[in-house]
């Protein structure tokens, strides 16, 4: 059987590492996983010329919303989400899945995390809004969301609305004024170096800090927050999480090899950073 996983850019992507050792661990010799670059324009022919050969395909950037009216099925947390990173071909049907949200959970819940009482999103694209349906499950019914410009967050407020949680905006700057229990970063590596540097100059630290870069990793962010004594959850986690349950809802095993999906991820971002 085939899967693969596609965005744009996505040579970088990790997800053919962890899936492939989940089929080592499994032996599930008859499965391969690749990567594809695709962009919007061309993920409609992409997805026509999946045959029967094809279990699934995981969405990246810029994907994850362009993908919706080309499925026959969504579940309905994706739906709420408006976002889906996981297709399955089941019988002639496109069926449409979000496993960023139940991934979130668990790393977090992984870390010891499981019922902050306040939280802080920086961001507002499509894993901000996976990130405030994993606050939900978590049992918050109001959110901080952080960025740049209010007017970005025009695409998740009415994902929170869905979701029924509050969300208070407040600028990327002010971010760093409180201390919640839990800071989620959805921007891109670089993005949140102005709170690391808030942090190393002594502002109030959350109790626990989940970025969601994998790489470069350690981001300045969660440097600065593990010396500031936080708990820090990374994107590896995140990614390893999410695409375990890619993995289950593909192949119909239960549970993933996280454990070997782990190990082979971890051990590919260390040869990625190693001198050359």
């Amino acid at each position: 059987m085939k899967a693969a996983v596609l965005g744009s850019p996505i040579a970088h992507s990790l997800s053919p590492v962890l899936h492939r050792a989940g089929y080592a661990a499994l032996g599930l010799t008859d499965w391969t996983y690749t990567a594809i670059e695709c962009a919007e324009s061309g993920l409609a022919a992409l997805l026509a010329s999946c045959d029967d050969d094809w279990a699934g395909l995981s969405l990246t950037m810029p994907l994850k919303r362009a993908v919706l009216p080309l499925l026959d099925t969504i579940e309905p947390l994706a739906a709420d989400v408006g976002g889906v990173n996981t297709v399955v071909f089941d019988h002639g049907q496109r069926r449409g899945y979000n496993t960023d949200v139940p991934g979130m959970v668990s790393a977090l819940a992984e870390a010891g995390v499981a019922a902050p009482k306040s939280a802080i999103i920086l961001g507002a694209g499509a894993t901000a809004c996976s990130a405030l349906a994993a606050l939900r499950a978590v049992g918050l019914s109001t959110v901080t969301v952080a960025v740049r410009d209010p007017a970005r967050a025009a695409s998740l407020l009415p994902v929170a609305a869905r979701l029924d949680v509050r969300v208070d905006l407040q600028t990327l700057t002010e971010a760093g004024d409180t201390a919640p229990d839990l800071l989620i970063s959805t921007v891109p590596a670089g993005a949140a170096d102005f709170l690391a540097g808030q942090l190393g100059a002594g502002h109030p630290a959350p109790a626990t800090v989940f970025d969601v870069v994998y790489a470069p990793w350690p981001t300045r962010l969660a440097q600065a927050a593990q010396q500031s004594g936080a708990t820090v959850v990374g994107g590896l986690d995140l990614l390893l999480h999410q695409a375990a349950g890619q993995f289950e809802l593909m192949t119909g095993v239960r549970p993933a090899p996280v454990d070997a999906m782990r190990s082979a991820g971890q051990a590919e971002l260390a040869r990625r950073s190693a001198p050359v």
